[in-house]
């Protein structure tokens, strides 16, 4: 490609609303240009990263034996109220009508269409087992969409789903698509960690992400260094403290705290290990029926730990934080100075593993101002209604697979896969009959992968001062040749062209840039847009026989015989 048939609109500086690194340099490298919140235009110098993705997504896809197919963006809503999720998905399904005053939806996943499509077209186990994909564009309309291609309401996503006669043959293409999906993201040249992960909305059984690693990432992942042991931080077991509970040594004794509503404040005070003391957090349960009155109850954590939403709603079921009106009505008390002493007998306390085995420890003392020391269960305190595992891990923390200790880092989620299980299968009544002509209901599987959220976060896992570093196999091009005077000098222009045939013969992506441009500005463009290689042509250079070759992360550029430089540029695209 030359510039001069090319369409380049690059900005000095982002506009002032580009939140993050990506964003940013996405609208100065003019791939994106937004039509609305949340929702951009694709220029053509974006669209050719998005179609390489494409195309190693739908490589490996094939190889792994699942079949493409497109549904229909716009979807009828009696599919989601069969399933159930035309009241349970939420705003960010968007819903609209046609003419004739009938419910659609703009399809932000596809589970009821495939499943649609499949229980009117399969009858029988020999039929089984069978796995399409699609890669098609989604809408989910987000409260506050932010971030540019990272947290659209429009984008392109790879979704795929399988259907099984068995749960140990969904097992078989859930490894599969753990090794296809690792063979994706290894070929798009991303440092990339699959973790375990909750399944969230989509349900289902066994799930795992796939995390681009950057420090700008939303997601907190946990992982072992010296073992195969990730999981995303909502779903990383804390493991239970060994050995028992001490015996108490100290009398409860209630002290002065004037104005320290935090466990540290508390800690720094009294001059007690953070470790020392325990925090109460007031929740108000759901009913069991929709009419029923929410019931009061406490988590304990050590006061250095968090709270983990995702593992406490597993154990407790729905729950909401309670109000400060909540919590002196039940406890006589405003929050900062609330503890489990004196509790009454029907409010459920759940405490963290990390807490039960606690004693001597300091708490709220139902009173303002107010603390007490030497806490112990049994003696002072009332034992825990529930014991578990409600807190995030923290690194240092023991791995749960016993291989070490655990580390953390940040992540950008471009993968997901889940064992649905029979979920979707059991509420549209997706059946076959099998071997002995018994009608069963199918297990599922769904595997997605966020094409356009790959090369926002390729772009955060790298990028410079100069701009976006690419890896080679998703670059806009792979290598830029940039003359010095094409239109001025005949030696340079037929030096360039024979160098951007010799490529293009040789099936290397490369542009050319012919325009009348200083040197400086082509440089910088080349740059921003992240080509992975430069070639410079100039009179000098040829003068001696040479070309400058330069990498996009090279400090320094060198010179490279004009004979030799299609072999080297092979050489390093093959790295």
């Amino acid at each position: 490609m030359r510039t001069s048939r090319f369409f380049l609109s690059t900005l000095k500086e982002a506009p002032s609303d580009a939140e993050v690194v990506s964003h940013k340099l996405m609208l100065r490298a003019g791939m994106i240009k937004r039509l609305a919140g949340g929702i951009y235009t694709w220029m053509p110098i974006g669209l050719r990263i998005v179609r390489k993705v494409e195309r190693i997504v739908r490589e490996e896809m094939n190889r792994a034996g699942a079949i493409e197919l497109s549904m229909p963006a716009v979807q009828p809503a009696e599919l989601w109220q069969e399933s159930g999720r035309w009241d349970k998905y939420g705003p960010e399904l968007l819903r609209c009508k046609d003419r004739h005053q009938r419910d659609f939806v703009i399809g932000p996943t596809h589970e009821e269409v495939i499943t649609d499509v499949v229980r009117k077209e399969v009858k029988s186990y020999r039929q089984l087992p069978l796995h399409f994909y699609q890669i098609q564009v989604k809408f989910r309309d987000e409260i506050r969409p932010r971030f540019g291609v990272m947290r659209g309401r429009e984008f392109l996503m790879k979704d795929g789903y399988s259907f099984h006669g068995s749960f140990e043959d969904l097992q078989r293409e859930y490894r599969n698509m753990f090794d296809t999906y690792s063979r994706i993201f290894n070929r798009l040249g991303l440092k990339f960690r699959a973790v375990a992960a909750d399944t969230g909305s989509i349900g289902g059984t066994g799930s795992h992400e796939f995390h681009v690693l950057a420090d700008s990432g939303e997601d907190g992942l946990a992982y072992c260094p010296d073992s195969d042991y990730a999981a995303n931080v909502e779903l990383a077991e804390a493991v239970a403290p060994a050995g028992g509970r001490a015996p108490a040594r100290m009398a409860m004794r209630k002290v002065s705290t004037p104005g320290r509503t935090r466990c540290e404040d508390v800690a720094d005070l009294l001059e007690v290990p953070l470790t020392q003391t325990v925090k109460a957090i007031a929740l108000v349960l759901a009913g069991s029926e929709p009419d029923r009155v929410g019931r009061f109850a406490l988590i304990l954590l050590r006061g250095d730990h968090g709270l983990n939403e995702v593992k406490t709603q597993k154990i407790v079921g729905e729950f909401r934080f309670a109000r400060d009106d909540e919590i002196v009505a039940a406890l006589g008390c405003q929050p900062g100075y609330i503890g489990s002493v004196g509790v009454a007998a029907e409010v459920p306390v759940y405490a963290d593993r990390s807490v039960a085995v606690m004693s001597d420890f300091v708490c709220g003392a139902n009173e303002a101002g107010f603390h007490f020391v030497g806490v112990n269960f049994g003696r002072d305190a009332g034992e825990p209604t529930v014991v578990a595992d409600f807190r995030d891990v923290v690194a240092g923390d023991p791995s749960p697979d016993g291989r070490g200790r655990l580390e953390l880092c940040r992540g950008i989620e471009v993968g997901h896969i889940f064992q649905l299980r029979t979920k979707y299968a059991e509420a549209l009544k997706c059946c076959f009959l099998d071997e002995a002509g018994q009608s069963r209901v199918m297990e599922m599987g769904c595997y997605g992968i966020g094409v356009t959220r790959v090369v926002g976060a390729a772009i955060e896992q790298g990028h410079d001062e100069r701009g976006i570093v690419f890896p080679a196999a998703i670059a806009p091009f792979e290598v830029c040749i940039v003359p010095m005077g094409y239109g001025k000098s005949e030696a340079v222009r037929a030096a360039a062209d024979a160098l951007y045939a010799d490529l293009i013969a040789a099936g290397i992506d490369v542009l050319l840039d012919d325009r009348n441009e200083r040197p400086g500005v082509m440089f910088a463009e080349m740059e921003l847009i992240g080509i992975p290689h430069r070639v410079v042509v100039g009179e000098r250079g040829l003068a001696k026989g040479a070309l400058e070759y330069k990498g996009r992360l090279d400090t320094a550029s060198e010179m490279v015989p004009v004979a030799a430089i299609g072999q080297f540029l092979k050489e390093r695209l093959c790295r």
